[in-house]
C-alpha cells in the first residue's frame, strides 16, 4: 500500500510541476500483476490504459536499433505507445461478472485436478486390474464405482460370492443388474494379469484416489449449481440457454469472459476480443490463405469452438451452415475450418 501511495503522490507532484489536470497511466498487462494496480487506479478515478505486450516487444528497437531490455527503456516504449494512441482501455468485470470470472477460474483448476485423479485411477487399473475396463466400459458408472468401493484386488474379488457382488452393485444403481455382468467380472478377475505384490498399499492407494475423485466431483457439482444461479438474472442468458446445444456452463463461461454486453456496440467487437477477427495475407498479386488472428482471449475462443461442435450437430440453422461450408463448390472447408467459420458467421 505504501508503494501505491507513493505512486499517487508522484503523479500529483508531476501534475503540479507541469500544470496538468488530466493524466493517463499506461501499463503493460503482464500476467496478473497489473490487476491490483488497475483496481486501485479505478477506485481513485484515474484514467489508465494498457498496451499490447507484442507492441512493446516489436517497437523497442525503433529508437536505438538494439534488442536490449531494461525497466527504463520499457517505460519509455510504453509511454510512446500511449502518446501515439496505440493502447486499449480495459474494462474490469464487476458485480456478477466478477463473480463469474473468478468462479470459472476455480472451475478450471478443479476440473484439471479431477482429470488428473481420473488419469491416476486409470493408471491403477493398468497396474492392478487391467481387465476391469473390459467388463465396465465406463468405470465412472455407478455400478462400477460401487464395485471399486469394495476395495478388493482381482484375486480377492474372484473368491467373493456372486450374490454378494450383485447386492453391492445394486446399492449404486436403481435399474436392474444381472448375474451375467457379475460372472463376467469374476471371470476377468480370476484370469487377471494384474500385479499382486504390494497389495495392501495398492488398496490404500485406490481408496485415497476414489475419496479425492468423489470430493472433487461434489465440489464441481456445487460450483456449477452456484454458477448456474448467477447467470439466471443476466439479460440474454435465458435466450442463450434456450438454444439447443448450449448449456449453463457455456453461458457462464461466455459472460465470465466478455462481461456486460452493454459495453459493446457491435458483435465484431466480441470477435476481436476472442481473436476471431480475420487476418489476410496479401501482397501484390499474391493472395495467401485467410486465417483468424488468434490475438484475443484464448479461453473465450476455445469456449466458442467447443460450443460450435454440438450446435453444428444439433441445431438446424448451424447444421445447414456447417454442411454448406463443407460441401460448397468453391473453396470447401475441412471440419475444423467449417466450425470456425460457423461461429464466426453467427456473430455477423
Amino acid at each position: 500500500m505504501l508503494g501505491f501511495r507513493a505512486f499517487l503522490q508522484w503523479i500529483q507532484n508531476l501534475q503540479e510541476s507541469f500544470g496538468k489536470t488530466n493524466v493517463i497511466i499506461g501499463m503493460e498487462p503482464t500476467g496478473h500483476y497489473w490487476l491490483p494496480l488497475a483496481h486501485m487506479l479505478e477506485d481513485h478515478g484515474l484514467h489508465y490504459v494498457t498496451v499490447n505486450t507484442m507492441h512493446v516487444s516489436r517497437s523497442k528497437e525503433l529508437d536505438d536499433n538494439s534488442p536490449s531490455k531494461n525497466d527504463v527503456k520499457d517505460a519509455k516504449v510504453i509511454a510512446q505507445l500511449v502518446k501515439d494512441g496505440r493502447f486499449s482501455e480495459p474494462v474490469l468485470p464487476e458485480n456478477v461478472y466478477a463473480e463469474l470470472r473468478q468462479g470459472m477460474n476455480v472451475h478450471g483448476w478443479l476440473t484439471e485436478r479431477h482429470n488428473r485423479i481420473k488419469a491416476k485411477i486409470q493408471n491403477w487399473f493398468d497396474r492392478y486390474f487391467p481387465e476391469f475396463t473390459e467388463v465396465f466400459k465406463d468405470w465412472e458408472g455407478k455400478a462400477a464405482l460401487q464395485i471399486l468401493e469394495m476395495n478388493l484386488l482381482p484375486h480377492e474379488l474372484a473368491g467373493v460370492n456372486d450374490d454378494t457382488i450383485l447386492d453391492e452393485m445394486k446399492k449404486g444403481v436403481s435399474r436392474a443388474v444381472g448375474l451375467k455382468r457379475v460372472r463376467a467380472l469374476k471371470e476377468a478377475a480370476s484370469t487377471s494379469i494384474g500385479i499382486r505384490t504390494g497389495s495392501r498399499m495398492a488398496k490404500r492407494e485406490l481408496a485415497l484416489l476414489l475419496q479425492e475423485y468423489h470430493e472433487l466431483g461434489q465440489e464441481l457439482s456445487l460450483l456449477e449449481e452456484e454458477l448456474h444461479g448467477l447467470i439466471e438474472p443476466i439479460p440474454g442468458a435465458k435466450q442463450m440457454l434456450a438454444i439447443k446445444g448450449v448449456g449453463a456452463m457455456t453461458v457462464a463461461g461466455f459472460f465470465a469472459e466478455v462481461g456486460d454486453l452493454n459495453n459493446y456496440d457491435d458483435p465484431r467487437q466480441l470477435l476481436k476480443l476472442a481473436g476471431l477477427n480475420l487476418r489476410r495475407n496479401e501482397s501484390g498479386t499474391h493472395k495467401g490463405q485467410t486465417r483468424i488472428s488468434k490475438r484475443g482471449r484464448r479461453k473465450l475462443r476455445a469456449l466458442l469452438f467447443r460450443v460450435a461442435m454440438p450446435l453444428s450437430a444439433k441445431n438446424q440453422a448451424f447444421k445447414k451452415l456447417h454442411d454448406y461450408y463443407r460441401n460448397r463448390p468453391a473453396n470447401p472447408l475441412i471440419g475444423k475450418q467449417s466450425l470456425v467459420a460457423n461461429y464466426y458467421a453467427s456473430f455477423l
